[in-house]
């Protein structure tokens, strides 16, 4: 896009990537590979991550992952007893908010913003919604966002993103060609034009 102010001067839209799918689709493991791959090439990926964690073959919570310093808190547990619950699950805000809002400062100055997932979960995060419609969203850094099949994207804020829904069908064949294409775009971006 050209702006006109006497003088040119082109602006570059940040490369966004929201990534979507049912349940076991395969989103997560997606964008650990795009996230492997771009640090791979020496980027900085900062943001969140919130895995499950299984005890004997059950879920039995959520953990939410700083990207930039692997540092984890409990995201919701099974049982717990919170005000802000998302089925079975109770979310453990004092903690998940705390991280949350360390993880969004460095991921600010990071080269490339990464969250998995926007979920219900993360949503019961207070300033989560906020801090991700305002500050994620209207920051010049490439983004990878992994949202829950169930959310409207509109609903956060994403009008304009290329949407990539993962399937059983189609997951062997995006973690294949998505990484490399991502890492092309965020070069581009960057102005590192060297093939991935």
């Amino acid at each position: 896009m050209l702006l006109n102010l006497g003088v040119n001067i082109v602006l570059h839209t940040p490369p966004r990537l929201v990534i979507t799918g049912r349940p076991g689709s395969g989103k997560s493991t997606l964008f650990r590979r795009i996230v492997d791959k771009l640090r791979d090439a020496g980027y900085t990926i900062g943001g969140i991550s919130s895995p499950e964690v299984r005890v004997g073959g059950k879920r039995i919570g959520f953990k939410i992952i700083d990207l930039l310093t692997n540092e984890e808190r409990w995201l919701a547990k099974r049982g717990y007893i919170s005000r802000a619950r998302v089925g079975s699950y109770g979310v453990l805000l004092k903690e998940a908010t705390e991280l949350w809002k360390k993880a969004l400062s460095r991921a600010l100055k990071a080269d490339v913003i990464g969250i998995d997932e926007v979920g219900p979960m993360e949503l019961k995060i207070p300033g989560f919604k906020y801090d991700l419609v305002n500050k994620v969203l209207t920051s010049p850094k490439p983004l990878i966002l992994v949202i829950h099949y169930r959310l409207d994207p509109r609903s956060i804020g994403l009008l304009a993103s290329k949407i990539i829904t993962v399937t059983r069908e189609n997951r062997e064949r995006l973690n294949k060609e998505l990484p490399k294409n991502f890492l092309m775009e965020v070069n581009k971006y960057y102005g590192r034009l060297q093939n991935p």
